[in-house]
């Protein structure tokens, strides 16, 4: 008895080819074997799949409608295939990684040795910058964005959550006054974020979906978020980021964190991004399920 799936395809490559040779040669088989394949295809389905002529094989009706199941089963059957192998497939080779500088340097590098005892056979590059590179072009396996993402043809994984904080030191609370409004950001020293558009350098966004706007001022724009904490930390204004930038000056007690009337933004969460494909190679799902598990529950920067 032949093989269905094989049957299966001998008919869709005649289809595309128009002749059983021509489906045969790319199958690799004698058109006589080829011939057969279709024949027993239509002796147990008991209807003509294919119109005859001298020159060329055309789809009848039932021939038309079998191709679209056939091409929908074969399908799911490689797909079927392709996850399987693709599970069983070993983490191995050069695993380009590009995020940002300060959470690169502060939360995911910490955590590479533990990645490599778990996967010896990857190689780890680190692309460590503020700027969000295009994957594509760069040729990234993978990267790491903070806060809403755009639409793009790549595919994204929600690792866990960072929300903005409003924050200033003691200090510079004790000399200028504390906000209480966000219309009150107006009288005070703002230092801008240049890369970012909810808490930029010229106007921040609070309530949950950032549509309260407030135009800022400020005698430093920054990059990095690093140096704007710095910067904070000595009294010289306010900041608006997200917690892991200022968790670990919050703790130390050289920054607290304000409430206005409305609450800072949604950020969007912290995500792992990959070129959009069913099947990731074996060292992009080991990476991203790592820090997923590294991320879930409280992830570091979480202050309680």
């Amino acid at each position: 008895m032949l093989d269905r799936i094989t049957s299966m395809r001998v008919f869709m490559r005649t289809a595309a080819a128009g002749s059983l040779s021509g489906a045969a040669r790319q199958l690799g088989m004698s058109a006589a074997m080829a011939t057969k394949h279709v024949d027993a295809t239509e002796a147990r389905l008991g209807v003509k799949l294919f119109h005859r002529t001298t020159r060329r094989l055309s789809l009848t009706e039932a021939g038309s409608r079998y191709l679209e199941a056939c091409q929908r089963i074969l399908g799911d059957f490689d797909e079927a295939e392709a996850e399987i192998a693709s599970q069983r497939a070993e983490a191995v080779g050069l695993l380009r990684m590009n995020l940002p500088l300060e959470f690169g340097v502060r939360f995911v590098a910490p955590l590479l040795p533990h990645f490599s005892h778990r996967h010896p056979a990857v190689r780890v590059e680190l692309g460590l910058s503020d700027h969000q590179l295009d994957l594509l072009d760069g040729g990234w396996d993978m990267g790491i964005r903070i806060g809403r993402l755009a639409d793009s043809p790549l595919q994204a994984r929600r690792l866990c959550e960072s929300p903005m904080l409003l924050c200033a030191s003691p200090t510079y609370l004790a000399q200028h006054g504390t906000p209480r409004r966000v219309a009150d950001l107006a009288q005070h020293n703002c230092l801008g974020y240049t890369l970012s558009a909810s808490g930029g350098a010229s106007e921040w966004g609070f309530g949950l979906d950032g549509r309260v706007r407030v135009r800022i001022e400020g005698n430093l724009v920054a990059n990095n978020g690093a140096a704007l904490v710095a910067a904070a930390v000595g009294g010289q204004g306010l900041i608006y980021q997200p917690q892991f930038v200022v968790a670990r000056a919050l703790r130390a007690g050289e920054l607290v964190a304000l409430e206005l009337d409305h609450p800072p933004l949604e950020l969007g969460g912290v995500h792992a991004i990959y070129p959009r494909d069913r099947h990731p190679p074996a060292k992009v799902r080991a990476m991203i399920d790592f820090l997923a598990d590294a991320f879930s529950g409280t992830p570091p920067w979480a202050l309680s």
